[in-house]
């Protein structure tokens, strides 16, 4: 029998128009294979910006050929969430931030999604939300900075959790409490490799809608 012609074997996808979750799953490999040493800076530089570029499944395919973790994505066990991460956060990314030998900013009033992925490679890459519109208690942002930088700064009178590290580089956040139970929770998770990720309050800015705005969220 014709192993090309089993009708359990899947139809070729590379013809298939990637996702957002598409590429920030090919992301995720190739930032695995920075830290531990199989990419350099330059080759990731170059991978990532092919990534955010690529349309098909077929130009995706080509950035990780040569990585296990494109062949060995492996399903993690079903568990309870460890304490101080996200619940009911989608891994897709509401917004990616990309400044490759560029800047790119977040600022003044917008609106926040649940999830933001931020990649700073030579670049800089500003994330203020200060002045934000939160619709959603729990919001994660995602940043990877390769000899780049990536700032973020929040109201201060929110919850700040990070989670993250450093390869020759600098990843700092400055963890906030809020007094006020529906306050917001933004969760900053990264690497930072001969760069720097740093999130911190601004000092002065508050929000002071909370309430409202949680409540319409809530209600709709």
């Amino acid at each position: 029998m014709d192993l090309e012609k089993r009708p359990d074997q899947p139809a070729p996808q590379t013809d298939l128009r990637a996702s957002d979750a598409d590429r920030d799953r090919t992301a995720d490999i190739l930032r695995e294979a920075l830290a531990e040493g199989r990419l350099t800076a330059d080759e990731h530089a170059e991978r990532i910006d092919g990534v955010y570029r690529a349309k098909t499944h077929a130009e995706l395919e080509p950035l990780v050929r040569d990585l296990p973790g494109a062949h060995n994505q492996r399903r993690p066990a079903a568990s309870s969430p460890a304490p101080n991460r996200p619940t009911a956060v989608p891994a897709v990314a509401d917004e990616n931030l990309v400044a490759v030998f560029s800047t790119s900013a977040r600022k003044g009033r917008w609106r926040v999604g649940r999830r933001t992925h931020a990649y700073a490679v030579f670049g800089n890459i500003e994330i203020d939300l200060s002045e934000a519109i939160f619709e959603y208690q729990q919001v994660v942002i995602k940043a990877v900075s390769v000899f780049g930088n990536v700032e973020v700064r929040v109201p201060e009178n929110i919850s700040l959790r990070g989670s993250g590290g450093g390869v020759l580089g600098n990843f700092e956040v400055d963890t906030l409490d809020s007094a006020d139970p529906d306050a917001p929770v933004v969760y900053v998770d990264g690497i930072a490799v001969l760069g720097n990720i740093e999130a911190k309050p601004k000092r002065g800015k508050r929000l002071r809608d909370l309430h409202d705005r949680m409540r319409k969220h809530l209600d709709g």
